[in-house]
Formats: structure tokens, C-alpha cells, sequence
């Protein structure tokens, strides 16, 4: 396992980025469990707004009132015995309703509103604690943690990404189109790299990977190797 350098101010970060379906969920995990870190899933943090907006009957052009529900988020993250964690919203279980298509798309909205991406900026660096963090999403190497030594921006066509997708719901026995589930990708990707907050971009020092030519160990390999040679 990798050890911190203790002597370091501020423990250390990873930084993984990425448009829906790359695999930044899946290689953050392992990421974080080869390196004994703590990680921060972010997007689950705008997935959680926007489920509380729909659960409030909040319209998501009213910014006052999505920025007050990110402010006072109610949300606790419980490591479950058999591995990954429970969220909890307000204290019901919604693990598997932030996952859905809907969601995701709605996220996706709620995350170009200006005043909750302040709200939920300083939550997201408090995840930043020893012995490391592995930091997931969208914009953590350019707003979150832009002073982060590891950067890592993980891309993938549409087409494979719909794929995944459509893979993940047979397998929950949820019927879906491939066409569609592909123009939706496109959609999100439009509006999360044209947003004038914090768009979808790699950062300047960001190791670009295709994870749609290698596999998930050799992208994990690729990563740790990045690490080492970095706090080494």
C-alpha cells in the first residue's frame, strides 16, 4: 500500500474527472481502496440536490431555493459491512434513487445553478483529510482541488459510455434504447462543458485517458503508477 508523507501540510489528492459513463465511479473506488484513501463522490452531492428539489416540488429554474436546499443539505454517508456506502437523505436510504437516468439528468441541471455549486464547494473540500483523498467528478482538478498533484481526466466516446449504461440497467432489469440513452450522454456532455461555472474540462496539468480503449486494471495501473511516481 502507498504511505502518505506525513511531513506533508496538507494530507495529499487525487484528482479524477470525467463525463458520465467514463468510468470515474468504478476507478476512483479501486483507486481509493488500493491506496487506503478516503473519496469524495461529488456527483452524488448534486444528485442528492436535485433529488431533495423534486422531493420539495423545487422548480430547478428557482436558484434562491436550490442553493438554500444545497446549504442545508441533510445527507450522511454509512459505510456498509459488505463494502460501498449507504446515503441517506434526510435520513431515508436513496443509494439507488440517485443512480437513475432521471437523476443523473437532473444533476446534470442543478450543477450549472451558480449559487449551489458555492454552496456545495466548501462540503466537498472538507472530504480532504489524512491519509489522502481520491476526489470524483466533474470539476474537482479545476475548482475543487486545483492545487491537486495528481490530476487524472478519464474520456470515453458517447456510443461506449451508452453502451455501459445500457448494460448496468438489463442487468437491474430495467428496459432502455441504446439511441436514446446515447443522445442523452450528448445532451448532458453539452450542457456540463458549455455551463459558464466550472464547465467540464480537463485541467491544464490533467493526464488525459481513454478509458474506452484500455480496461479498468490498466487504467487503475496507469493511475497508481502516476502516484507513485509522483509522492515517491
Amino acid at each position: 500500500m502507498f504511505q502518505n508523507n506525513m511531513s506533508q501540510k496538507k494530507p495529499p489528492v487525487i484528482t479524477i474527472d470525467g463525463p458520465a459513463g467514463s468510468g470515474k465511479g468504478t476507478i476512483s473506488q479501486k483507486v481509493a481502496e488500493q491506496l487506503g484513501w478516503n473519496i469524495l463522490d461529488s456527483g452524488a452531492l448534486y444528485r442528492l440536490v436535485a433529488l431533495a428539489a423534486e422531493k420539495k416540488d423545487v422548480d430547478f429554474d428557482t436558484e434562491d431555493s436550490l442553493s438554500e436546499i444545497a446549504e442545508a443539505l441533510d445527507v450522511t454517508f454509512t459505510p456498509c459491512a459488505g463494502g460501498g456506502v449507504a446515503i441517506l437523505l434526510e435520513g431515508d436510504d436513496v443509494s439507488l434513487a440517485i443512480r437513475s437516468e432521471d437523476c443523473g439528468c437532473a444533476a446534470s441541471k442543478v450543477a450549472a445553478v451558480k449559487p449551489v455549486r458555492a454552496a456545495l464547494l466548501e462540503r466537498q473540500r472538507r472530504f480532504l483529510d489524512l491519509p489522502g483523498l481520491v476526489a470524483d467528478g466533474r470539476d474537482m482538478g479545476t475548482v475543487v482541488f486545483p492545487d491537486a498533484k495528481v490530476k487524472i481526466f478519464l474520456t470515453a466516446s458517447a456510443e461506449i459510455r451508452a453502451e455501459r449504461r445500457l448494460k448496468q440497467l438489463k442487468e437491474q432489469g430495467i428496459n432502455a434504447n441504446l439511441r436514446g440513452l446515447i443522445d442523452d450522454i450528448e445532451e448532458r456532455d453539452a450542457r456540463d462543458m458549455n455551463r459558464k461555472d466550472a464547465p467540464l474540462v480537463p485541467a491544464d496539468d490533467a493526464i488525459i485517458i481513454d478509458t474506452g480503449k484500455s480496461t479498468i486494471d490498466e487504467v487503475v495501473s496507469e493511475v497508481m503508477d502516476t502516484v507513485k511516481n509522483v509522492y515517491s
